[in-house]
C-alpha cells in the first residue's frame, strides 16, 4: 500500500519506517527541509532505538521524504501525525495539524479517486470531526464520507520503545464512522496483525479520541498513587518497592508503572493529563482525581531536593544531576524532571553539572550556561551531591570508586537505579531513593 504521512518528528518517524518494514511504500512529508534532507540521506531526525537502522535500510527505496503535498496523490492513505501541545491553560494546540489539514485538502482538491485520511496526531474528543473534516472538506470542495474518508488511530508509542510497541501492540484502535473506513484503516495494519496476536478495536471516532487520554489519564494517576503511597512509606522506615512488588502481583493492578521515585514527564503523560483536565472543566467537570495526580507529581521534584538539603546546605555547592531526558532512550526533555529539579538548584545558590548519555545538546539549547559532563565519572568528580533523575542503564554500573571520587558522596537517587549496598560505605549513609 502506498501511505503517505505528515509530520515526521517522533511519531511520524516511527511508523515511517515501521510502515516501510511491513512492506508498505512510505512517502514523509515534511514543511523543514532539513529534516526532509536528513531522511532522505538515510540519517534519522529523532533519537529512537531501531529507527537509524529501518532508515538507512528502506530510505530511497520504500522511504521518501519531500516538501511537497503534491506528492501525496500518489498515495492512498495519509496519516496526520503532527504536534498537539499544549497550551498555558492545558487546552490542545492544533494549529500545527490545523495548517496540515488545510494544505492536505488543497491537494486533495485535484485528486480524482477517493483518499483516506487518519488522524494520528492526540487530539480532545470532537476535534477531528468538528475541525479537521470542515477543514478538509473546505479546502479539497469535496464531501468526508464520499470522496474522502475520515478515521482517527490513536498511538500508544513509547519513546525509547516506540519501534518495540509498533511491533507489539496491546491494541490497534481504529475510529471511525463508516465499516468501509474502518475495513480501509485496518488493511494498512493488515501485515502486522498477520503476524501479532493483538486486539484490533473498532470505534467510532470521538472514541477513539478519548481512548489514549484515558489511557495516559490512568497510568499517569497509577505513578501519582505509588508516588504518593512511596512518601508515606518512606515517613515510616518503609521500602516502597517491596510494597509496590507486593501489589503488583494481583491481576487487577499488574507491576507495570509501580516504580516509585521522581514522578512521570514527557511528552504525552503531562500534555494529555492537562488537557483532559481542561476539556472536562469546559464541560463543567472539576475532575478532581486527575488534578490531585497532577499535584503529587509536580511535588516529587521538591521532594527529592529536601532529602539531599537535610544533608548539606546547596549553596555554593557543586551538584551533579544525572539524566537530563525524561525517560531513558531517548532524548527528549520535554518534560524532563530534570528541569525543575536544575531550576530549583540554580534558585539555591548550587552550581549544576549535568550528564546524560543522549539528551546534553538538547538541555543546553535550554540553559546554555549549564556546565555539561561527557560522562558520570567527570560529573561525580568532586561534587558536593548528587541526584538521579533519569534510569538510565549505565548509572546502575557506577560504583563505589566513582562514587568515592566526590567531594561528599551525597546521592539521592530518585529511580532506585543504583545498588544501594555497593556504595554503603563510600557514602556513609549518605545514600538514599526518594521513597525507599
Amino acid at each position: 500500500m502506498r501511505v503517505s504521512i505528515v509530520g515526521s518528528g517522533y511519531v511520524g518517524t516511527t511508523i515511517a519506517t515501521a510502515f516501510a518494514e511491513l512492506g508498505h511504500e512510505v512517502l514523509a512529508v515534511d514543511i523543514d527541509q532539513s529534516v526532509v534532507d536528513t531522511i532522505n540521506r538515510g540519517e534519522s531526525p529523532i533519537h529512537e532505538p531501531g529507527v537509524p537502522e529501518l532508515l538507512a535500510k528502506h530510505s530511497g527505496d520504500r522511504i521518501q521524504a519531500t516538501t511537497e503535498y503534491d506528492q501525496i496523490l500518489n498515495t492512498d492513505v495519509t496519516f496526520l501525525a503532527l504536534l498537539t501541545p499544549s497550551d498555558e491553560n492545558g487546552h490542545i494546540n492544533t494549529s500545527y495539524i490545523e495548517a496540515a489539514t488545510e494544505s492536505l485538502g488543497d491537494t486533495l482538491a485535484s485528486k480524482e479517486t477517493a483518499h483516506t485520511v487518519i488522524v494520528k496526531s492526540t487530539v480532545i474528543p470532537g476535534t477531528t470531526e468538528d475541525v479537521i473534516a470542515p477543514l478538509l472538506e473546505s479546502a479539497s470542495g469535496k464531501t468526508v464520507g464520499k470522496e474522502i474518508h475520515l478515521g482517527m488511530n490513536p498511538e500508544f508509542l513509547r519513546e525509547g520503545f516506540a519501534l518495540e510497541d509498533f511491533r507489539n501492540p496491546d491494541k490497534i484502535v481504529l475510529g471511525a464512522e463508516t465499516p468501509r473506513t474502518h475495513d480501509q484503516m485496518e488493511a494498512v495494519f493488515t501485515p502486522l496483525i498477520e503476524q501479532v496476536d493483538t486486539h484490533v478495536i473498532r470505534t467510532g471516532i470521538r472514541e477513539a479520541e478519548i481512548i489514549k487520554y484515558a489511557n495516559n489519564a490512568f497510568l499517569a494517576t497509577k505513578i501519582s498513587l505509588i508516588n504518593e503511597l512511596g512518601n508515606i512509606c518512606k515517613e515510616y522506615d518503609v521500602d516502597t518497592y517491596e510494597v509496590a512488588d507486593a501489589i503488583g502481583k494481583d491481576d487487577r493492578i499488574g507491576e507495570r508503572f509501580l516504580a516509585s521515585g521522581v514522578g512521570w514527564g514527557g511528552s504525552c503523560f503531562p500534555k494529555d493529563v492537562a488537557a483532559l483536565i481542561a476539556a472536562a472543566r469546559e464541560k463543567g467537570y472539576d475532575p478532581t482525581l486527575l488534578s490531585a495526580a497532577v499535584e503529587v507529581n509536580a511535588k516529587q521534584p521538591a521532594r527529592m531536593l529536601e532529602l539531599l538539603a537535610s544533608h548539606t546546605d546547596l549553596s555554593g555547592k557543586r551538584i551533579a544531576v544525572l539524566g537530563l531526558s525524561f525517560k531513558p532512550g531517548t532524548d527528549d526533555i520535554r518534560g524532563s524532571r530534570a528541569v525543575p529539579i536544575i531550576d530549583e538548584l540554580l534558585t539555591r545558590g548550587a552550581t549544576v553539572v549535568g550528564y546524560d548519555p543522549v539528551a546534553t545538546a538538547n538541555m543546553r539549547e535550554q540553559y546554555p550556561d549549564l556546565s555539561y559532563a561527557d560522562s558520570a565519572k567527570s560529573a561525580l568528580s568532586g561534587a558536593d551531591g548528587a541526584v538521579v533523575v533519569t534510569d538510565w542503564d549505565e548509572f546502575s554500573a557506577i560504583d563505589a570508586e566513582t562514587f568515592g571520587t566526590m567531594a561528599q558522596p551525597i546521592v539521592i537517587d530518585g529511580r532506585r537505579i543504583i545498588d544501594r549496598k555497593q556504595i554503603e560505605s563510600v557514602t556513609n549513609g549518605r545514600y538514599e531513593g526518594l521513597t525507599w
